[in-house]
């Protein structure tokens, strides 16, 4: 569950980063393009929330 919820956190924030720097967010010179890039595949590695919320769902 902690997963599932860091994940939907660090998506969101980092969603809201890149909003917030507007097309700058999407340069390879700023962080937050390099965050928002590795949270991507960091929340697909990690397995996708509908898996973990299928797993979460299994154990209760």
């Amino acid at each position: 569950m902690a997963k599932n919820f860091s994940c939907a956190v660090s998506d969101r924030v980092t969603y809201d980063a890149v909003q917030l720097f507007g097309g700058y967010g999407y340069m390879r010179g700023y962080l937050v393009e390099r965050l928002y890039r590795d949270n991507r595949i960091l929340s697909i590695g990690g397995g996708t929330t509908e898996i973990m919320k299928e797993i979460i769902g299994k154990l209760m």
